[in-house]
């Protein structure tokens, strides 16, 4: 019985699956960062450079994609026997 009980208190995910899950959040956040807008100087005025510059259409959502991928990685990952 208290095989049973050892049994069900594993914990879900090892470390190493939690480093990864931590890596994959940062690069999450770190997209979501770069995609957030500036402050310009004046309001009244739209700089189409810094709202369509490349960082913000492209660098960004890729890095959010590639946490995600990351994020999959980590919880399917075998934990090591």
């Amino acid at each position: 019985m208290s095989e049973q009980k050892k049994q069900l208190a594993a914990p879900l995910f090892a470390k190493d699956n939690i480093v990864w899950m931590l890596i994959g959040a940062v690069i999450v956040a770190l997209g979501f960062l770069l995609m957030s807008g500036g402050k310009s100087s004046d309001p009244r005025v739209f700089d189409t450079k810094e709202v369509y510059s490349t960082v913000r259409i492209t660098i960004a959502p890729i890095l959010i994609i590639v946490g995600l991928i990351v994020e999959i990685y980590a919880i399917f990952k075998k934990p090591k026997a």
